[in-house]
């Protein structure tokens, strides 16, 4: 609790405090992680199925990945950790939102102006005429290379709106982020091993700037001895009792929130 009582009085004096997300924030809303024995990569190499290559060379597999995640996603709704977040934001005591997840689950919570590294399943887009639309387009059953999802507008083969391996950051995206943790007087990692880059050097970067880190992860990860606080316990719950020590459990709680279906 001490931790807690702690990093609660941090957010409530930090002038700009950044916060960083990975898939351990949305596994209290029943989202699979990926690197976990349970996780979406278990017995598959991901570079081989969820890349661009794989999209063009092995497509019939790739949608039936994505339609495996687009499963879990449909009807799932923001857990605590997004809830007390968005509540965070609200009050201004969490001044800029990172997440390396793809599931709109922040903003379905509420919080404004997420940055989202690895792009969206809340969409799709053409590889032929670069158009977006809803995702709901690939949420198909793929057998044959006849049922794989055209663009409605030229008929070229869609895509998911995330990134996929080979491809690029938003440039955009990681820029702003990238400045913000520079800004930072304090940076929270949640639910994110800090394994993949360059997200994971947000936070150094932010230390090097002079911020303090707080990581809320179950497991270890490379930044555990920069970090000022290191708590391994459900993130939800973790940020539930900080909301608590805060005075704003009951906005928490009260927040009017979406589902994904």
């Amino acid at each position: 609790m001490e931790q807690v009582r702690e990093l609660a009085h941090a957010l409530k004096k930090a002038q700009h405090a950044v916060v960083l997300t990975g898939a351990g924030a949305s596994t209290e809303s029943g989202l699979p992680d990926f690197r976990s024995k349970t996780g979406l990569w278990k017995g598959i190499d991901p570079v081989s199925l969820i890349s661009l290559s794989a999209l063009r060379r092995r497509p019939v597999e790739f949608y039936q990945f994505y339609r495996m995640r687009f499963s879990h996603l449909w009807g799932a709704r923001p857990n605590p950790v997004h809830r007390v977040l968005a509540a965070l934001q609200e009050e201004g005591m969490v001044k800029r939102l990172i997440t390396q997840n793809v599931d709109g689950l922040h903003q379905a919570a509420g919080s404004p102006d997420v940055i989202e590294l690895h792009g969206s399943l809340r969409e799709c887009s053409c590889l032929t005429c670069g158009r977006t639309f809803p995702s709901r387009l690939i949420d198909v059953d793929v057998k044959t290379a006849a049922d794989i999802p055209r663009c409605p507008e030229c008929g070229g083969m869609l895509k998911p709106g995330v990134v996929l391996f080979e491809e690029p950051l938003p440039p955009d995206a990681i820029e702003t982020a990238f400045d913000e943790a520079r800004r930072a007087d304090l940076f929270l990692v949640i639910g994110s091993s800090l394994e993949v880059g360059p997200a994971n050097q947000l936070p150094l970067l932010a230390v090097q700037s002079g911020a303090d880190l707080a990581i809320l992860n179950l497991t270890p990860t490379y930044l555990d001895g920069h970090a000022r606080w290191v708590i391994r316990e459900k993130a939800g719950q973790v940020l539930t009792a900080v909301a608590s020590e805060l005075g704003i459990l009951p906005r928490v709680e009260n927040r009017r929130t979406e589902d994904l279906g």
